[in-house]
């Protein structure tokens, strides 16, 4: 039956009506996947013989001690990244066929997901390594079954944090607070967590409690689904009080307001316009890596650009990308009716400003570290609405992926967001702010360089009316591609 699951996954792939463009991104995926492999069998057979010439400390201590960001940093990309897969249960429901064998079948593609495979590229050569340098077999064995078991764990996590935003913000928080409190010597919690890793080790046995625990994940997500393997499932609403909210706020934004309230409604009614909202207050401590210290590479005053363009423009790019992705599901109507599209794209444009001018004001507490930081924020903010907001509306015209407001599948990203012009717009919205920077750093200092972003920023917000002219444009010349892309639904 597996077998027969895996054939009509292959038929659906061969058959879809991309299929041409989906190979030729898979094509590419698999080069990028293959690097990835050979950097993590790399670090694998390295890592020892590194960690004990330049830290001149036991290499599988070291390694216990750093685990638990391991472990953690995992779970956070596979939030955002891994797919979970999805079995089209309409054609099996009238067969007789198990529920259980379908649903064994959709966790089980979660197994061999490249995102549990990558990781036996470390651990593997890495426990090798360890044995060649005279490490106990049967101890090497016990804690690299415990530390993969954990792998799973998270695979398993997953399926229930990509389900439920509240279990996501929980675990941020928990993250957050411990690296603060790590960071300001407060409490340090690798002296515990490293103890947990040595005691797979030095007690192999220990590690069926991790693998056991990754069973009864397994079972929980398998209750889970089946729980919900109905056709109606999670059709039902929860009856709620209405509550009537007009903003009349954003009445001053005139024509432009009706627009607003509804892409504000959307982003508050919708699971994935939620996440990108989550998404967007991340993007504000991101420069932390920058102002703190904590990375060494990013120590150069170039940087500091770079980080002020993300932490001001987070809802930006994660909304601003996606422009009219988000309104996919009504817009063959919203086309048929009698708007202007200038409307349309000046109420997306608003909406990036007045986010921007929040995260700006969010992230007034970078003055901690010194005037140059938030005068990296406030440059990067006026180069995002001046330049970088109409950059990303551009780009919008060339993604045709139709977004499932109900899902945060492919919440950080879509593969088909990747194309050449995109690409090619990238290169203004990051490199460019810091050329420009570079170019007056090296004239007369970091001032004029922060004003020279200011500048080119002032500058595209003065155009703003004939740029707007270029996008409307773009966006009629692609209209009925965009609406022929929204309708395939494979």
């Amino acid at each position: 039956m597996i077998k027969q699951f895996i054939s009509l996954e292959w038929k659906s792939f061969i058959r879809s009506a991309s299929f041409k463009t989906n190979l030729a991104l898979k094509i590419l995926m698999a080069i990028g996947a293959f690097f990835m492999i050979l950097c993590f069998l790399g670090i694998g057979v390295g890592a020892y013989y590194l960690i004990e010439k330049v830290l001149k400390k036991d290499p599988l201590v070291v390694v216990n001690q750093f685990l638990i960001f391991y472990v953690v940093v995992d779970i956070a990309i596979r939030y955002f990244m891994q797919k979970m897969p999805v079995v089209n249960i309409k054609p099996f429901l009238y067969l007789p066929l198990k529920k259980d064998t379908i649903i064994h079948f959709g966790i089980g593609k979660t197994i061999v997901s490249f995102f549990n495979i990558l990781h036996a590229f470390f651990f593997i050569p890495f426990s090798v390594v360890l044995i060649i340098e005279g490490h106990n077999g049967l101890n090497v064995i016990g804690w690299h079954l415990g530390a993969m078991a954990l792998i799973y764990c998270n695979n398993f996590i997953n399926i229930f944090v990509n389900s439920k935003d509240v279990v996501f913000i929980s675990v941020l928080s928990v993250i957050a607070s411990l690296g603060a409190l790590m960071y300001f010597n407060v409490f340090d919690i690798t002296i515990y967590t490293s103890q947990i890793f040595e005691a797979f080790y030095n007690q192999p046995y220990l590690a069926l409690i991790p693998i056991v625990f990754a069973v009864f994940l397994y079972r929980l997500a398998f209750n889970y689904f089946k729980k919900h393997f109905y056709l109606d499932a999670g059709l039902a609403t929860k009856v709620k009080i209405g509550e009537t909210d007009n903003m009349t706020w954003l009445d001053r934004f005139g024509s432009v307001s009706t627009f607003l309230k509804n892409d504000i409604k959307l982003i508050k009614r919708n699971k994935r316009s939620k996440t990108t909202v989550i998404m967007s207050v991340v993007f504000i401590f991101y420069g932390l890596l920058f102002f703190t210290g904590a990375v060494e590479m990013y120590d150069g005053p170039f940087w500091r650009i770079f980080a002020g363009i993300f932490i001001s423009g987070g809802f930006l790019f994660s909304f601003g990308q996606f422009v009219p992705s988000w309104d996919s599901a009504y817009y063959p109507l919203l086309m048929s009716q009698n708007i202007k599209y200038r409307l349309y794209l000046e109420s997306k444009w608003y909406l990036m400003v007045i986010a921007t001018i929040a995260s700006t004001v969010l992230a007034s507490f970078y003055l901690y570290f010194g005037w140059q930081a938030y005068a990296a924020v406030l440059a990067g903010a006026i180069y995002n609405i001046g330049v970088n907001s109409h950059i990303v509306l551009w780009g919008g015209a060339y993604i045709k992926t139709p977004i499932d407001l109900t899902s945060n599948k492919k919440a950080f990203g879509d593969k088909k967001a990747f194309n050449v012009k995109t690409l090619l717009l990238t290169i203004p919205k990051l490199l460019l702010p810091m050329v420009i920077y570079a170019a007056g750093h090296f004239l007369y200092g970091e001032a004029f360089g922060f004003i020279l972003v200011v500048f080119f920023g002032l500058l595209g917000f003065l155009l703003k009316n004939k740029v707007f002219a270029i996008i409307e444009r773009v966006y009629k010349s692609e209209k009925y591609k965009t609406l022929a892309a929204y309708k395939q639904t494979n």
